[in-house]
């Protein structure tokens, strides 16, 4: 039974659709509050693989949230260690730190439904086999990061050039969200700090056409989500890599 490390920094930005693909397959799923002073942190060589989550913390707060120079390290020893890893939005900004990238405020938020396109590089990338040229996800971020060196990029977007990338054979970061569903997005919509950040970019985010457009989206992010869920456990279950030496963070 593969243990998989999750990595999460609010309550309401979890697993999602990917949850259930996990347990399907048979991971033991443990679940890791990175704000908690007294959280337990195991070293890479103790996980099989590592899912870190979205959150609301950028990555160059790390004297505000020391927690995240923990995660940066247990990274880039995950990726010396060849486990596999999958960071989403806040975990993929992460990932491409531990990798030396920097990591920066973008030109504009993407908070909603936005295209998402097939980079050339995705082709015959197992877990871009089902996306097609263009795919409609959910965002939520303000921040980006530059390409890691060594990294190949799967997919961008108008707004943001940086939306997925590849480091290695087993290492994805998403700058994307395709776990969520219609519930979480409603619950992350009404918590209070997301409810102030709508509020303040009035006229360029619309509330009300996220919740309009969610059901005609849904369905087909949570087959993207089910088919990557499915390709993550795949790397769980192949043999190990050999250790490669990654470069520490500028």
């Amino acid at each position: 039974m593969a243990l998989v490390l999750v990595i999460q920094h609010v309550p309401y930005e979890r697993l999602g659709t990917f949850e259930t693909v996990f347990k399907k397959a048979g991971c033991l799923l443990r679940v890791l509050n990175a704000a908690d002073p007294k959280a337990a942190w195991p070293s890479a060589q103790a996980i099989d693989g590592l899912v870190v989550m979205g959150g609301p913390q950028n990555v160059y707060e790390q004297v505000r949230y020391p927690f995240l120079t923990k995660e940066i390290t247990l990274l880039r020893e995950t990726l010396e260690a060849a486990r596999p890893i999958l960071g989403v939005c806040l975990g993929a900004q992460l990932l491409a730190a531990a990798l030396g990238a920097k990591v920066v405020k973008n030109s504009q938020k993407e908070i909603g439904w936005y295209s998402l396109m097939r980079e050339p590089d995705a082709d015959g990338d197992p877990m871009f086999q089902l996306f097609g040229q263009t795919e409609t996800v959910f965002q939520w971020h303000g921040d980006t990061f530059a390409l890691p060196k060594g990294a190949v990029r799967l997919a961008s977007s108008p707004l943001c050039q940086e939306q997925a990338f590849r480091y290695g054979d087993r290492a994805y970061g998403l700058q994307f969200h395709v776990e969520v569903t219609e519930a979480m997005i409603r619950a992350w919509m009404h918590t209070p700090a997301n409810k102030a950040e709508l509020a303040s970019l009035q006229g360029i985010i619309d509330p009300t056409a996220i919740c309009r457009q969610s059901p005609n989206h849904v369905s087909r992010l949570q087959a993207l989500s089910y088919h990557m869920a499915d390709t993550f456990c795949a790397f769980l279950n192949a043999p190990a890599r050999t250790t490669r030496r990654v470069a520490h963070a500028r």
